[in-house]
């Protein structure tokens, strides 16, 4: 779980930089909010499946991605996709869920960054319900910065402008609920997003 391979990353981002770059124009803002060294949770609106590879693009560090279990299912994309970082979650298997949600604990441990879109799915030009299972575990067993992403798309002429805006960090008070604190940090992807 969580095996990711740098060599791997390094050659597919630097690839992925060259066959979006005909399609999509990218505008990053809010870097410096993110940790340079230190543990921290990434939670981006989820437009369309371009979302990860474009924020792949954006973030300095590598991450390591929650994403669906699908995905995961063929024996290459399986070795590739966890190469890269990914995390498969089945929410329908509670052991392969288990194993899933430990490697996201480790992961902040080693000081790693996780990203997890909160609304779980796609949600094109709109905020969808948050799902609150991984913020609610995380919450549990660390206090680590989380980071609203906004994601906003907008065609201009022959390619896509893309806005990736880091919001600044929020930290859980001593006492929350998961869905107090995702409340709070939804209203901020969708004001980042332009969706407020």
């Amino acid at each position: 779980m969580g095996g990711r391979k740098n060599w791997v990353f390094t050659i597919t981002k630097s690839a992925l930089r060259v066959l979006l770059a005909p399609f999509f124009r990218l505008e990053i803002d809010g870097t410096d909010n993110l940790p340079q060294e230190t543990s921290f949770v990434l939670l981006p609106k989820h437009q369309r499946w371009e979302d990860i590879p474009l924020l792949s693009l954006a973030t300095p560090r590598p991450l390591y991605y929650v994403a669906r279990y699908d995905l995961f299912e063929n024996p290459v994309s399986n070795w590739f996709f966890r190469s890269l970082g990914g995390i498969p979650l089945n929410r329908q298997r509670p052991l392969e869920s288990r194993r899933s949600l430990q490697a996201i604990l480790e992961c902040l441990k080693r000081g790693e960054g996780v990203v997890v879109f909160p609304e779980g799915t796609y949600y094109k030009n709109e905020m969808g319900p948050a799902r609150v299972g991984i913020v609610k575990l995380i919450l549990a067993r660390f206090s680590v910065p989380f980071i609203p992403v906004g994601i906003c798309y907008s065609r201009k002429r022959a390619r896509t402008l893309v806005r990736i805006n880091f919001g600044r960090a929020f930290f859980p008070d001593p006492a929350p609920t998961a869905s107090k604190f995702l409340d709070k940090v939804m209203k901020e992807i969708a004001a980042l997003s332009g969706l407020s």
